[in-house]
């Protein structure tokens, strides 16, 4: 870098030796002088590679500070870290504070998943519990309708609540007998149109708290299902309860009113059972309400049923079949024949000659044919002491000794023996005494009416 000045360009080089003399002008010089040079400012000059650049003293001076700054800057800097240790030390804190605190984040996001995650798994674990518990009490709903439907006293199904009007009852499939749900499908052309004519709509996302509401609403639902489930099984068991006590009490009070003994009834009753082990009838330490009920309906039942072998040797039933026209009745009465007030120890049922006439109740035949005034007449022994006899009879179809059941055609209707016309004479005995037969067969009506 050079520096020239305009000054000693614009006259003659001075020699030393030159001093004290006159000036004189050289020729060259003076040539040199009479050419005009260029005005040129002071200006700095790099030379570099064979190049000169040229700088400004303002870009020079500017340069040269920017440099000497940097230089103070660093050295100052310098200065203040070799003699402060605290300010790094302060840095090198902050920035095990701020990994600290990152890992701390962290370490709460961390948790926070596994918090989530364990409230996932029970949720799960909540919902699996629930669903196999509504699973197992279906199983024993199921196994009840099952119970149910095999009684005799529970017809059909249990019955649903009846339809609303203006309900829909074919294009509307039924609820399961669980599940209340009812599924509404479009048919396929209906179904098509509305594919077609719909816009694609995007099902927004589904949150995982709606996910669960959903699942307890389901769960809910099925809760509620089986609950009236259980209800109509429990109302049934109830009727069915009620209705066998209610049958038990008038079957009981027709032998008291007959003043039978029910006790010897029941002796006089032939096994049906041939035998077996005994095993006392108990039930499980977890049984329920609906176990405990159907036991005793089952203890009922065995009691009724004997009761009702008990009630078959009771001649409580009528001996001819369709409406009944009584002649005469049981008691005292104008003889047909003398005119003259005489016993009627039986009822005359008025009928066509060849009407078939029916046992009242099981036995064994002990006289079957022509018996004085009875005419044909046929006796059945029901055990116990009880009797009965068909008279008048034109035809006689059993013999003696011959085993009859209820309903069973002992002979036709006719007008055999003392007898002014067709009818049948029928008798009622116990231990020999005839009885009113009346009294039976108000007993079989009371009976019936249940």
């Amino acid at each position: 870098m050079s520096k020239s000045s305009a000054q000693y360009s614009q006259y003659a080089q001075h020699h030393p030796h030159d001093h004290g003399r006159a000036f004189q002008r050289r020729p060259a010089l003076a040539a040199a002088a009479a050419i005009p040079l260029p005005a040129t400012d002071d200006a700095y000059t790099i030379v570099h590679a064979g190049k000169q650049v040229r700088f400004g003293p303002v870009v020079f001076w500017i340069v040269v500070g920017t440099v000497v700054l940097l230089g103070l800057w660093s050295a100052a800097t310098a200065t203040y870290f070799a003699f402060r240790d605290d300010v790094l030390t302060r840095l090198i804190a902050r920035q095990a504070e701020m990994q600290y605190a990152y890992e701390d984040r962290i370490a709460e996001l961390r948790a926070k998943v596994d918090r989530t995650t364990s409230r996932q798994l029970l949720d799960q674990e909540q919902f699996d519990q629930k669903l196999d518990q509504i699973m197992k009490r279906q199983t024993a709903l199921e196994s009840r309708a099952t119970a149910l439907g095999a009684m005799p006293d529970v017809t059909g199904s249990i019955p649903r609540a009846a339809p609303q009007r203006g309900e829909a009852s074919q294009s509307t499939p039924k609820p399961s007998p669980i599940s209340d749900t009812v599924i509404f499908v479009a048919p396929p052309d209906r179904e098509a149109r509305l594919e077609s004519r719909a816009p694609t709509v995007a099902a927004p996302p589904t949150s995982q708290f709606a996910k669960n509401q959903g699942f307890d609403n389901v769960l809910v639902r099925l809760t509620t299902s089986l609950d009236q489930v259980e209800r109509r099984q429990m109302a049934a068991l109830s009727a069915v309860e009620e209705g066998m006590d209610s049958r038990m009490r008038r079957m009981r009070g027709v032998v008291s009113d007959l003043g039978l003994n029910l006790a010897s009834l029941e002796s006089a009753v032939p096994r049906s059972a041939m035998g077996g082990p005994f095993v006392p009838v108990k039930l499980t330490a977890n049984a329920g309400p609906f176990e405990k009920q159907l036991s005793r309906i089952n203890t009922t039942r065995a009691e009724m049923d004997r009761l009702n072998r008990t009630l078959a040797l009771v001649p409580y039933r009528k001996p001819v079949i369709g409406e009944v026209e009584f002649t005469s009745g049981f008691g005292v009465r104008s003889d047909p024949f003398l005119g003259r007030p005489a016993m009627h120890t039986g009822l005359d049922f008025r009928a066509a000659t060849g009407d078939p006439v029916r046992v009242t109740a099981n036995g064994k035949v002990v006289s079957a044919g022509w018996s004085g005034g009875y005419g044909r007449m046929v006796e059945v022994d029901h055990g116990n002491g009880l009797s009965t006899r068909y008279g008048h009879l034109s035809e006689i179809n059993v013999r003696v000794g011959e085993t009859v059941k209820i309903g069973q055609v002992v002979g036709l209707v006719g007008s055999t023996g003392r007898s002014t016309g067709p009818h049948l004479h029928y008798e009622t005995r116990i231990e020999g005494e005839a009885v009113d037969p009346q009294k039976f067969l108000r007993a079989g009506v009371r009976l019936s009416a249940g």
